[in-house]
This record gives structure tokens, C-alpha cells and sequence, in this order.
């Protein structure tokens, strides 16, 4: 599979969950683009340990985890004022709301809600994350509770 292939396959997905990490349009785009040149640089290097969507997903998360850890913390519940045209045409209140409740989690659950949100199975979230299958459930459980919960705080 070529890189081209790979980047229009992965874009929105990783967009999205780099979205859940930051709260944040640009920070998003910028963490997006950050992984897909480390996909680039390190493709070849690719073993299919296990899947390329995998993989992938686990730059990711590292990137986001790195930029957190640089910055020491994104501002977690305020949308930002100016999002990207890209961004919003398609998002609505409930969408931005949705991320703004992911960006107050810990990092562990907005990662694994992030993943989960993406529809990427439990098995590999785990692989991702590095808990057991049986732990990622409950955890997706608990966190779905926990937005439900905001949600029905914010009227919905």
C-alpha cells in the first residue's frame, strides 16, 4: 500500500482523534500532520506485526501523548473560538459538545473513547492502549456513562 493510499484512508480518522486530545481545529491538524510524517518516514520499517490501521492509530495516540506531555496540558473544556472552515461546516452543537466532553477525560479514556468512536474493535484498542480486552470494555462503559451523563447535564 502507498503512502497517497494510506493518507486519504487514515486523514479524517486520525483528524478526529487527534481532535478528541486537544479540544483544539489546528492543534488537531498539526498533530494529524506530524503522524502522517512519521508514517512516511517509518513505513518502511512497517512489519505487519500487527494491522497497518493499528499502527498507525498507535503513532498517533504516542504523538498526541508526546505533544501533551510538551505542553503539559491542552485547555480542556472551551471550544475554540476561531475553528477551521473545514472543521465546523460539518460539525454540530452536539459534535463540538461531544469533543469538548472528551477533552475534560484523562488522557487513557479519550484515547480508548477516541479509538472506540472510530469504530476500531476492542482487541486492537487494547493492543493500542496496552490493557486487556475484558478492562477496555469496562472502560468504554464507564465512559459512555460518563458522557451520557453531561449530556443529559446539558439538556440533551
Amino acid at each position: 500500500m502507498n503512502f497517497e493510499t494510506i493518507y486519504i484512508d487514515y486523514w479524517q480518522k486520525i483528524f478526529r482523534l487527534c481532535m478528541g486530545f486537544t479540544n483544539d481545529a489546528h492543534a488537531a491538524q498539526d498533530l494529524a500532520q506530524e503522524t502522517f510524517i512519521i508514517v512516511w518516514q517509518q513505513l518502511s520499517n512497517f512489519r505487519n506485526e500487527s494491522s497497518l490501521g493499528t499502527w498507525i492509530y498507535k503513532i498517533a495516540t504516542n504523538n498526541c501523548l508526546r505533544q501533551i506531555e510538551k505542553e503539559k496540558r491542552f485547555p480542556k473544556a472551551e471550544m475554540p473560538i476561531h475553528l477551521t472552515e473545514e472543521v465546523t461546516s460539518n460539525q454540530e452543537p452536539k459534535i463540538q459538545l461531544l469533543y469538548a466532553f472528551i477533552a475534560e477525560l484523562p488522557e487513557t479514556d479519550r484515547i480508548i473513547i477516541s479509538l472506540e468512536l472510530e469504530n476500531i474493535k476492542q482487541a486492537e484498542i487494547a493492543q493500542i492502549v496496552g490493557l486487556s480486552e475484558a478492562n477496555i470494555r469496562v472502560k468504554i462503559h464507564r465512559i459512555k456513562e460518563k458522557l451520557t451523563k453531561k449530556f443529559k447535564e446539558h439538556g440533551y
